[in-house]
This record gives structure tokens, sequence and C-alpha cells, in this order.
């Protein structure tokens, strides 16, 4: 018997590789006896479904696991501490620019997560016919195929799907809200053991609703959402690859290439110990692994919300609906029931709530409380490009002459002859 992941699909062949995650086959179903490429007719089999959509989940967790890190960076939700190569942030990104030269990887594992879940979702829908609508292997991969759309869109300049011309970033968030739509029909068909990913999709789709401004869809899907709801993207130790990479790139085994010094974070957790943006220091390592710039050696505050390799990342919460509910009453100028939802987990974390005599102050602490409620969960430069198409007022953060998506990196703009810059 072979466990294997899915990794990529190149030339009608699909890249497996030993997973944490995967579906364990007998030698009559699929003969995979070392990793390395098999034919991808060779997975139109029932039993191979199970392999399939867990490797788009692997593919979304690594592509999550880039721009989580290096996004937090730009958007300064980590401050650089040192080194600037393997783990580390590049002199450009510590001066707050996403380049072309120094996009593929993020790009890649991007696009590499939509398509596998959307082909996925075509594969199984082939393979299982009429029962493929109530199939809960169906509504997981359509879950993948939303959240990996809503990543390129939050996440990304511009819209590219396989070999297009260049698109508005949109493109993908009308994808993701279709995924979540179907997933959630899927996974409510399928009964008891779809009600995770029928409130997974809710959730899903009610962040892309906010980001399309769809503000009465959202606050709808919002309302359905328990505050204690947390749908999470899974890291292993397996390789290395599966590592948390925010965490691995702070643990000092050997890298202390980020900190939490200098970023609004630091004070504001001195102040007020919210739980919700740990951080601890080494009284044996006090400095960043190498110089920044004019700044030298700075001192190193390691992040904890992410303690371990295997640590998972928030893909949507409970408490986050509450923010989008509360964003919702906003625009509509309801400062006072704004305010009410905006501050809803300070109070059940016992913190002082954020007051506002108006709706500019009540703007800021909305901005400043999704910064806390979504740190290090590759969602600020979404957040930001958003807020600022819209001209929503309040400044929360100085992201003057900063980046606010990765650009589309030459290895697309140099191959794609329909991509026109």
């Amino acid at each position: 018997m072979t466990s294997f992941k899915i990794r990529s699909f190149r030339g009608g062949m699909w890249i497996v590789a030993p997973a944490a995650v995967a579906l364990t086959l007998t030698a009559c179903d699929v003969q995979v006896t070392n990793p390395g490429p098999i034919q991808a007719s060779f997975l139109d089999n029932k039993n191979a479904l199970g392999a399939i959509v867990n490797g788009a989940g692997r593919n979304l967790a690594e592509a999550m696991n880039w721009t989580s890190y290096t996004g937090a960076a730009i958007a300064r939700e980590l401050h650089p501490a040192g080194s600037t190569g393997s783990f580390g942030i590049t002199v450009q990104q510590q001066n707050g620019k996403l380049t072309v030269d120094e996009g593929d990887t993020y790009w890649n594992t991007a696009q590499l997560a939509r398509w596998t879940a959307e082909d996925a979702i075509r594969r199984t829908k082939e393979i299982l016919g009429a029962d493929a609508a109530k199939s809960v292997q169906v509504a997981q991969a359509l879950v993948w195929a939303g959240y990996a759309n809503r990543h390129l869109g939050e996440n990304f300049c511009d819209g590219v799907i396989d070999g297009s011309a260049k698109q508005p970033y949109t493109v993908y968030l009308d994808r993701a809200e279709a995924n979540f739509t179907e997933a959630i029909a899927v996974a409510s068909a399928a009964g008891t053991t779809g009600a995770t990913l029928v409130t997974a999709a809710t959730a899903g789709r009610a962040g892309v609703r906010l980001l399309k401004n769809n503000l009465a869809g959202a606050a709808t899907d919002a309302a359905g959402i328990a505050n204690t709801f947390a749908y999470q993207m899974s890291y292993f130790i397996t390789d290395l690859d599966q590592y948390n990479r925010i965490f691995w790139a702070g643990a000092n085994q050997p890298y202390r290439a980020h900190t939490v010094w200098n970023t609004f974070y630091e004070s504001y957790r001195k102040t007020t110990r919210d739980p919700r943006v740990p951080f601890d220091s080494s009284a044996a390592q006090l400095l960043g692994d190498a110089a920044v710039g004019s700044l030298g050696r700075v001192r190193w505050y390691f992040q904890t919300k992410y303690p371990a390799q295997a640590s998972k990342i928030n893909l949507s919460t409970g408490w986050e609906m509450r923010l989008i509910e509360a964003e919702v009453k906003l625009v509509a100028n309801d400062v006072a029931g704004a305010m009410t939802l905006v501050n809803a987990h300070r109070v059940a974390l016992a913190l002082v709530p954020w007051t506002a005599t108006n709706a500019t102050e009540a703007w800021v602490a909305l901005k400043r409380e999704r910064g806390i409620e979504l740190w290090l969960e590759s969602r600020r430069l979404g957040d930001f490009r958003r807020w600022a198409a819209l001209s929503r007022p309040g400044v929360s953060d100085d992201m003057t002459g900063r980046d606010l998506c990765f650009v589309t990196p030459k290895s697309e703009t140099d191959t794609n002859k329909n991509f026109v810059p």
C-alpha cells in the first residue's frame, strides 16, 4: 500500500509525493511505488479521490505559507530582523516592495492551489456522476477552490486564469463566490457529514462578498456563523515544506529573520496583553540574525501565535464574521451598532473596548481590530487595498509607499502570450 499527495500537474501527468494528509490505496487500485509522475488518467478512480482532494488542500496550505509570511512583512505585521536568503525577507520586501523578479514562488503556488482544486472538482464530478451532488469529497474540493480563489483575490494584483489575458483581480473573487455557493449546496445535500463544510463555505463566502462590496450578502452569511467557529489550514512536521513558515523563520533553528519589534503589535501587546497577538523574547538571543539596512541589528521579539511547525492558520472564524457585520453597519453610518460588534471579542476577552465619537474614529477602530483579529493570516493586504479603493475613512497603519498586492511575475508575463501588461 502506498500513501501519496498531489503536488502539481505537468504535461498530462500528476506529480505525487509522500504526504501527511493522504489516502491509503491498495496495490490493485493505483500503482505508485515511489514518488514521481503518474499518468493523470490513472487517477480516474473513486479510490483516488481522497488523495486528489487532499492534495488540493496541501497546495493551498503551501501558497498561504508563503504569502502569509512575506505579506506580513509588507503590511508591517512583522518587521524584518535579519537574513534575506532562505526563510528571510529580501531587501526589496524590507522596503515594502513586491517585485516582478521575486514573485515566482508566490504566484506559482497560489495558481497551483487554484488549478488543482478546480481540477479536483471536475474529476470528482466526472467519476461520481449523479452522486457528486451530495458528495462530501466534492464539497471539500469546492471549499478548497473557494479559499484558493479568495487567497488570490486578496493578495494578487492581476487576474490570470490558465494562460488567459490579464483580467481584474476580482475574477478570483467571482470564482470564489461561485465555489462557496456550490459547496454549500453539495455539503447540505450530504447531510450531517457535510455540516462543517456548509459552515466553512458560508463563512468563506461572507468574506468574499465583503471583498466584492456585496454588503447585504456578506452580513446575511456572517450572521449564521457562531463566535466559536474556526476553520483552519493544517501544517505538518513531515518535511520542511510543510512547516508553518512564519514559525520556522523565527524559531531560532537557526532563523531569527523577523520580529514584532517596531510594529503596532509590539506596543499594543505590551499595553493590553491581548492574547490574539502574542510574542516573546529570549534572554540568550536579544537580536535578530543579521543587520537590517541602516538599522543594524534589531531587537528580536518572536511571535507565538504559531508556536510550532504544525501550527494551523485560520481560514475563517466566527469573530471575523462579527467584524464583517460591524463593517456593514459602519458603511450604513450606524456607528453605535458597528462599535458594539467591533468590541464583541474584546468584551469576551475582558479587554478595554475601543471608543468612537464619530464615523471616522469608528473606521479607525474597525481597521485596527481586523488587524488584530486576522494577524498573520495572509489577509491584511487585501483589506488595505479594498479600503483604499473604496476611500474608507480613518487610517490605522501607515502604508505610504508600500505595495498592496503581489505583482504578476516575469515568469508569467514572459511566457503567457495573452498577457499584456
